[in-house]
């Protein structure tokens, strides 16, 4: 999150959850199997339960899984399990609280640790940790993290930092994010954008196009490498 926060989005710009499944029905006949909900934050918008029940209720999805800061999980990690949430991805970047509140601009580590303790309860089919790094895992909040996550038998990802703007970007440490050569994602924005890679300006309206045809295009837009993007941030479309 930016220190000078975002600017509001009015809510006739953002896609109804109805719209959402659509398009996820016409994602899955096209081939697509696996969704997940991811940010800006998920779990503040409203109803994000009945989304997820929604698009766990549509025929051909193999896997629903969803990103969070975790600051909401306790609250809802049982109620989304019983949705129908099958994986869950939690951003965990210190266990040092003080750091935890510099680098996220918010004290509320206390708050993320119930949530992951919460999840782990609700019985997830994998809990995976993301710790954002500036450059290798051998950083003293990258190892304090990594050992909370084998503490609590947890994978853990390591992210470099990104940056949109300039282009940079690197293979995800524990996943396959950002490894353009196997990436075949693509996003669906809170404002209706499908968007081939996350660096690239390229994306497509489905309430313009309609969503069979934005996500064909989309497809056969997609680079062969991410150069950068000028035109939207992490907070808003995720990682």
């Amino acid at each position: 999150m930016p220190e000078e926060g975002v600017d509001p989005i009015s809510h006739t710009d953002l896609l109804t959850f109805e719209e959402i499944a659509d398009f996820v029905k016409c994602s899955v006949s096209m081939g697509i199997n696996k969704v997940r909900l991811t940010g800006g934050e998920p779990l503040v918008r409203k109803g994000i339960v009945d989304l997820v029940r929604m698009i766990k209720d549509i025929e051909g999805i193999e896997d629903l899984a969803m990103t969070t800061n975790g600051v909401l999980l306790k609250q809802f990690a049982e109620p989304l399990r019983q949705a129908g949430l099958m994986r869950i991805n939690i951003s965990l970047d210190s266990m040092d609280r003080e750091r935890f509140k510099e680098i996220t601009r918010r004290d509320e580590l206390p708050a993320v640790l119930e949530g992951i303790d919460e999840a782990v309860k609700c019985g997830y089919e994998k809990i995976k940790l993301n710790c954002v790094i500036r450059k290798n895992k051998d950083e003293p909040d990258a190892v304090s993290v990594a050992e909370y996550g084998k503490l609590k038998g947890l994978e853990v990802r390591f992210i470099r930092t990104m940056n949109l703007v300039t282009g940079e970007f690197w293979p995800v440490d524990g996943g396959e994010g950002g490894n353009c050569s196997v990436c075949n994602r693509i996003r669906l924005s809170a404002k209706g954008d499908v968007l081939p890679c996350l660096f690239s300006d390229i994306g497509f309206s489905v309430r313009k196009f309609g969503a069979r045809e934005a996500i064909k295009m989309a497809v056969e837009s997609k680079p062969a490498k991410g150069t950068m993007s000028r035109t939207h941030e992490f907070y808003n479309v995720g990682g």
